[in-house]
């Protein structure tokens, strides 16, 4: 299948214009309210059986903010605001690019001095790599494993690694390098419409009904969105490695490279989060 020059380059610029914007948005959505939640938890810890609630106040631009958490919000006199569809643009803006650039003839997606497969075989691989892949992330979630967090990083940087090597020994570079990190924005949009939104809906269906929430929901949301915060540095720098190609995808082991900037980024999402 082909698409006129022409209209691929619109198509491109369009597509890849929303989904920076759309990814911009929903990264600092989310980083913003994991340090918000951090700083709040570090004022419940000051304010701990004084009956005060933890509150955090800020100033930006013009004015001055003050922000607490409730366990159980005023749904009847408040509007409830959600974020919900950064996650959904960004996902679904990337996911057309990679059909546009990647798909569409296939160009990209394979390089005969790596190996012989086939335009339809790449395309199913890729396909596969984000639904298989994201099944076993939940799957390991909803392990018993999912609850230490260390070592489900260790596991997961161990099965990130394999994916980046078998990646490289098939696919394009670069090509092996967008997988990756279509990946990771599978995951995180999967984490929010698939895990977050849904628990969240709990939690406010039983307040509805004058229920407490189940703190294991609440726990189950944040811990999704913590992740989310981990692997947005790794899909960020996948997102401009393809303007470094010398040093990045087009390197003999490229997959050690991206392997070591992963856990890079793991290590400055860390340091980020406490900012």
């Amino acid at each position: 299948m082909t698409i006129d020059p022409t209209l691929s380059e619109w198509l491109n610029l369009i597509f890849r214009w929303i989904h920076v914007f759309a990814g911009i948005m929903w990264v600092g959505t989310t980083y913003y309210f994991t340090w918000l939640d951090a700083r709040l938890s570090e004022e419940e810890r000051h304010v701990s059986g004084n009956g005060v609630p933890a509150q955090v106040w800020m100033v930006h631009s013009g004015g001055f903010y003050v922000v607490e958490r409730r366990k159980v919000p005023d749904l009847v006199s408040r509007t409830l605001h959600w974020f919900r569809w950064e996650a959904a643009t960004t996902w679904i803006s990337g996911l057309a690019l990679l059909i546009l650039i990647y798909y569409i003839g296939g160009g990209a997606l394979i390089d005969p001095d790596v190996s012989g497969i086939s335009v339809g075989a790449a395309v199913g691989l890729g396909i596969g790599v984000l639904i298989a892949g994201w099944i076993v992330y939940d799957l390991l979630m909803l392990s018993p494993l999912g609850r230490n967090e260390k070592a489900f990083a260790a596991i997961a940087y161990i099965l990130i690694v394999l994916l980046a090597y078998a990646l490289t020994r098939v696919l394009s570079g670069r090509a092996a390098y967008i997988h990756v990190g279509a990946l990771f924005g599978t995951i995180m949009a999967a984490n929010v419409w698939m895990r977050i939104l849904p628990a969240q809906r709990k939690m406010i269906g039983a307040i509805k009904k004058g229920e407490k929430p189940n703190d294991a929901l609440s726990a189950q949301a944040k811990l999704r969105s913590k992740q989310n915060t981990f692997m947005a540095v790794p899909v960020v720098f996948i997102m401009i490695s393809n303007h470094f190609p010398g040093v990045t995808y087009g390197e003999r082991y490229n997959w050690a490279i991206l392997s070591g900037l992963i856990l890079a980024g793991w290590v400055a999402a860390k340091f980020i989060r406490r900012a």
